[in-house]
């Protein structure tokens, strides 16, 4: 996939006027792109349009429109777009009680380097957390983090081809897998072209 430029940005005044209509977009968009592992973790798997929403979305609340902020925008969230032997996604642990969300953090530290995805018949492929900071300390880890699952030439042949996909947590505290099926399925696909 093509990372962002400056050019493929809408400007403020004509993002605020396309922000509904590209929103929504974006939202139906993402519906394809969410996989649940449990009840309070989820992976969103970034692409070229989600990234340009999120930084269509930062430009719009810090009210950037000058050449060097946008290009430190873009520098940030370019590395979120797959590039074609992987998958890049946010990794979101979700609890609506505050408290009890403080709790959960504690017991599910160092999680994002307990996930994997497997193609069927290949060995699982760990992913790579938080390459541009680390996100957890000694006693906790954090609510987001940014995974990078990096696939082989046959892994890719072999998803072609109808192998299963899987992603897994092989955390304690939050063991589970879910298999990638259907239009999910077809939208991740699709970041290997």
């Amino acid at each position: 996939m093509q990372i962002l430029a400056r050019a493929d940005l809408f400007r403020l005044e004509d993002y605020a006027a396309a922000r509904t209509e590209f929103r929504a977009r974006v939202i139906a968009h993402k519906r394809n792109r969410k996989v649940a592992l449990g009840a309070h973790i989820s992976l969103l798997f970034e692409d070229r349009l989600t990234v340009q929403y999120q930084i269509q979305e930062m430009l719009r609340i810090e009210r950037i429109f000058e050449t060097a902020p946008i290009n430190e925008e873009l520098d940030a969230y370019n590395p979120l777009i797959p590039d074609g032997s992987n998958l890049k996604a946010t990794m979101l642990i979700e609890f609506d009680d505050v408290e009890r969300r403080k709790i959960e953090l504690e017991k599910l530290l160092r999680i994002e380097d307990q996930l994997t995805a497997t193609v069927a018949g290949h060995p699982p492929i760990k992913a790579i957390a938080d390459e541009d900071m680390d996100r957890s300390n000694e006693t906790k880890t954090s609510a987001v983090h940014f995974l990078r699952f990096e696939f082989t030439k046959e892994m890719i042949a072999a998803l072609r081809a109808g192998a299963a996909l899987t992603f897994a947590s092989t955390h304690p505290h939050c063991p589970d897998q879910t298999e990638v099926s259907g239009e999910t399925r077809t939208a991740l696909l699709a970041d290997f072209d």
